[in-house]
């Protein structure tokens, strides 16, 4: 699956970012995954793209192979984010795109950091979360476990969840066991982190962007997705017929609206 990636690692202080770099002679672009995720989820769209563009997908931090960090702060992540374009492109800013958690890292990656982002590509990432007062999709990360002894034990407790994640859990180095592709700590972290209302840093930055909807999202509303294009200029829109899990129910769809996309700028 990923015969075109070449992984590479960047340390920043005491810890290892991991990273996928897609190769090509094309321009980098930077690709921020979601939740549950890791970069090797943007080999489709890699390939789509194909040699005009050189997507390079990090493994964010408590993500994929690289290590878990202190804390899941958005200046956290943002923060790894800029040291590895630092790192590939100095001085030359490129698009990025993210999805879901990705998205927010993007938008508060460009709105802290306008000298590296040329352009943003948003994936169906909303700028308000709704309080939760009662139980969420979250909720079973509190019991699911990081690792166990065999790679059986953690298919069964990923429950529904197994048929997409099986395919990228880790052997542990000791040879003692198994993990999974995330950090559920990390993840209820960030979850944590949020307050609730994120305009200020969609609205800081002013390179172009585009939004892409799923149209049947239950996490971005067609009505907030409308309000996000309407009060950020320079904005663009591109809904497609799936629900918030846009890179994997049409990623034809999404490559072809950030292909066109990227061709305008």
């Amino acid at each position: 699956m990923l015969s075109n990636a070449m992984r590479h690692e960047l340390k920043i202080d005491d810890r290892t970012l991991s990273y996928l770099d897609f190769g090509g002679p094309g321009r980098p672009l930077l690709a921020l995954h979601g939740a549950l995720s890791e970069g090797a989820h943007f080999t489709a769209l890699a390939a789509d793209l194909g040699e005009q563009w050189r997507v390079i997908a990090p493994d964010q931090r408590g993500h994929g192979d690289s290590d878990l960090a202190s804390e899941y702060s958005r200046a956290g992540y943002t923060a790894d984010a800029a040291a590895l374009l630092e790192h590939l492109a100095p001085g030359s800013p490129v698009p990025v795109v993210g999805f879901s958690l990705g998205g927010v890292n993007a938008y508060y990656l460009a709105a802290a950091r306008p000298d590296l982002v040329s352009a943003l590509i948003n994936i169906d990432a909303p700028v308000e979360t709704p309080l939760q007062d009662g139980p969420s999709f979250w909720d079973f990360l509190h019991d699911l476990p990081y690792t166990a002894p065999t790679r059986e034990e953690l298919l069964a407790a990923l429950g529904p969840l197994a048929e997409g994640t099986g395919p990228f859990l880790r052997p542990l180095p000791d040879g003692s066991g198994w993990r999974l592709p995330f950090s559920p700590q990390a993840t209820l972290c960030t979850l944590a982190g949020d307050d609730g209302s994120r305009w200020d840093s969609w609205l800081a930055s002013s390179c172009p962007a585009l939004l892409v909807h799923g149209l049947r999202s239950d996490v971005l509303s067609r009505k907030q997705a409308g309000e996000m294009v309407a009060h950020r200029p320079n904005t663009l829109y591109a809904g497609l017929d799936t629900e918030h899990y846009v890179p994997f129910q049409d990623p034809k769809g999404l490559a072809e609206a950030v292909r066109g996309f990227l061709a305008t700028l």
